[in-house]
């Protein structure tokens, strides 16, 4: 059995928002496109270089 992901992207009305299993509250931005490599990321090596041009990259991505 996996053990549960702390971050997970959850569909909301406009896109994605990434939930906060730990924190019990959305982290970050409402995102068009489900941030796939963002969440991969987040829940595995948490790179801050890396994370910040993944969000940038998502911040610009449209539908």
């Amino acid at each position: 059995m996996a053990a549960r992901r702390r971050y997970v992207a959850r569909g909301v009305p406009g896109g994605y928002q990434i939930w906060d299993n730990r924190a019990r509250r959305w982290w970050g931005e409402l995102y068009e496109v489900c941030p796939d490599d963002l969440l991969g990321e987040l829940n595995g090596a948490a790179e801050p270089a890396r994370i910040t041009e993944l969000l940038r990259r998502y911040r610009g991505l449209k539908r």
